[in-house]
C-alpha cells in the first residue's frame, strides 16, 4: 500500500478525551475515530490489526475443535425470557421494539440464542460433544464508556459455547478452551495469566479470567513469578489428550486480582510473589444446566433424557487491540508484535523524485507485496520517521541517495531501535512476500 493514497488520518496532538496509552495512540495513528460515546469506526490501519487478531483467535478455536457459526446482533426478547435473564440483565442491555411492537434487543452475549439453535437441532447424546463459536459485534450500554476500545459500548467479541452429556465431559471442553486461550494470547505476543473469577450475570460455579500483563494495566494483580517466564507461543498441545493435569498445573499457581488476594498464601511465597498490572481480555465459564433446563435443551442419554451441560467462553477481540498497544508501546508510538502488525514493513523513500531512489523503492515495493506500507509522500524525512514510529510497524526499510549509490538500505527494528545496513538484494530476499 502506498501511503500517499492510504486513508491514514494521523494526529500530531493527543485528543483531550484520551486518558490511556492505547486510546491516545489509536487516535493519533489513525486507527479509529469515535462515532458516539463508546462507539468507534475502525479505519483501514486499525481494521487490518483487528482482522489479524480475529484470525489468530479463529485459528486457535478451530484447532481446539470448535466450529464457527454466525449469529445475529439483534435477538428476540422471548428467548431471554425463557432463560429468565431478560429482566435480570440490567440497563446494560439495549432493549428495542421493531415496527410490529415486538420486543427485541441488541445482543450483549449469546447464551440464549445458541441454546435455541442447539435445542432445535440436537436430540441425542450421540451427537455430543458440540462446541460452537462466532466472532460478532456486541453492545452493552456502559454507564461510563471510557478508555477507547478498552471499555466501549460496541465491541467485537469471540464467544464460544460447549454442549456435553455430563459434568465430566463439560470439564474436558472447558479445559480445551482454557488451553486454547493460553495459546491464542501467546501467539499475539501477550503474557496471559489465568485467574479464578466470579461468574457474574453469566452464571455457574467455575470461571477464569485471563489477564495480560502491561505496565499501564487497569487492575493490580499478584502472581507467582513462574508465570512471568512462561512461553506458550511455541507450545504444541494434543487436544485429544487429557488436559486436566496441564490446567491444574496452571491454576495451581497463585494468581489473583487485588480484590481476591489471600495474604496468608502470599506470606508463604516470599520472593516468588510478583506484583504487576493486568488487563482482562478473556473470560470462560462452566455453568452446567443453567440455560438448558429452563430452555428445555434436552437430549436422549444412555440412561434417559437429560439437560445438556454447557459452558461459554469469551474473548474481547477489539479490546485485545487496545491491550496489545498497552503492552507494546513507547514514547514515540506503538510497537506491534509481528503476528498482529497491520503491515510487516514500512518502506521509506527519503528523496521522492530522485530517479534512483524511486526505482529502488519500486523494486522493493513490488517484492514485499501486501505486507508493506510504502511512504512515497513528498514529506521531510523527520515527518516520515515520526509517522513510522507512531504506527509501529515491526521493520523500517529506509532508502536514500547515498545508500542507493552504495547498493545498501538501512534497516530499523522498531522494538529495539537497532539500526543496521543491508545489501539491497538481501533486503529484497528477507522481506519478499
Amino acid at each position: 500500500m502506498r501511503l500517499s493514497a492510504y486513508f491514514l488520518p494521523t494526529l500530531k496532538e493527543t485528543p483531550s478525551e484520551a486518558q490511556i496509552a492505547s486510546h491516545r495512540l489509536m487516535l493519533r495513528a489513525g486507527m479509529i475515530r469515535q462515532s458516539a460515546a463508546g462507539i468507534y469506526s475502525w479505519l483501514p490501519l486499525g481494521l487490518r490489526v483487528l482482522d489479524k487478531v480475529a484470525d489468530i483467535v479463529r485459528e486457535e478455536q478451530n484447532r481446539a475443535g470448535a466450529q464457527e457459526i454466525l449469529m445475529p446482533t439483534i435477538q428476540p426478547a422471548e428467548v431471554w425470557k425463557e432463560s429468565g435473564r431478560y429482566d435480570d440483565y440490567g440497563k446494560e442491555m439495549l432493549r428495542i421494539k421493531d415496527r410490529h411492537e415486538r420486543e427485541m434487543l441488541y445482543g450483549p452475549t449469546n447464551e440464549e440464542l445458541v441454546t435455541v439453535l442447539f435445542r432445535d437441532a440436537v436430540k441425542s447424546y450421540k451427537a455430543l460433544p458440540q462446541m460452537l463459536y462466532h466472532i460478532q459485534w456486541k453492545f452493552r450500554d456502559e454507564v461510563r464508556p471510557r478508555f477507547g476500545v478498552m471499555r466501549g459500548r460496541e465491541f467485537l467479541m469471540k464467544d464460544a459455547y460447549s454442549f456435553d452429556i455430563d459434568a465430566a465431559a463439560a470439564r474436558r471442553s472447558y479445559n480445551r478452551m482454557f488451553i486454547a486461550y493460553m495459546r491464542t494470547y501467546a501467539r499475539m505476543g501477550l503474557k496471559a495469566i489465568p485467574m479464578k473469577a466470579d461468574t457474574g450475570p453469566i452464571g455457574g460455579d467455575l470461571s477464569h479470567e485471563f489477564h495480560v500483563l502491561a505496565e499501564t494495566g487497569e487492575s493490580e494483580v499478584f502472581v507467582h513469578k513462574d508465570f512471568i517466564g512462561m512461553d506458550w507461543s511455541r507450545r504444541e498441545v494434543d487436544y485429544s489428550a487429557d488436559l486436566q493435569p496441564l490446567v491444574d498445573e496452571l491454576t495451581g499457581k497463585y494468581a489473583v486480582t487485588d480484590e481476591k488476594r489471600d495474604l496468608s498464601v502470599e506470606a508463604t511465597l516470599g520472593d516468588n510473589l510478583v506484583s504487576a498490572r493486568g488487563i482482562e481480555v478473556g473470560h470462560i465459564f462452566y455453568f452446567g444446566t443453567k440455560y438448558s433446563k429452563p430452555m428445555n435443551a434436552i437430549v436422549a442419554g444412555p440412561n434417559g433424557d437429560v439437560p445438556v451441560e454447557m459452558g461459554s467462553y469469551g474473548i474481547g477481540v477489539s479490546r485485545l487491540v487496545g491491550a496489545l498497544i498497552e503492552a507494546h508501546h513507547d514514547d514515540n508510538g506503538i510497537i506491534w508484535p509481528e503476528p498482529v502488525a497491520p503491515f510487516r514493513v514500512g518502506l521509506i523513500n527519503l528523496k521522492k523524485g530522485d530517479a534512483a531512489c524511486d526505482e529502488a523503492c519500486e523494486k522493493l515495493y513490488r517484492a514485499f507485496g501486501s505486507e508493506v506500507l510504502y511512504d512515497d509522500r513528498e514529506e521531510r524525512a523527520g515527518v516520515k520517521f515520526a509517522d513510522m514510529d507512531l504506527i509501529g510497524l515491526p521493520w523500517q526499510v529506509v532508502v536514500g541517495p547515498k545508500g542507493v549509490a552504495a547498493g545498501i538500505v538501512e534497516l530499523k527494528n522498531r522494538a529495539t531501535g537497532e539500526r543496521s545496513e543491508l545489501p539491497f538484494e538481501e533486503a529484497l530476499k528477507r522481506f519478499a512476500e
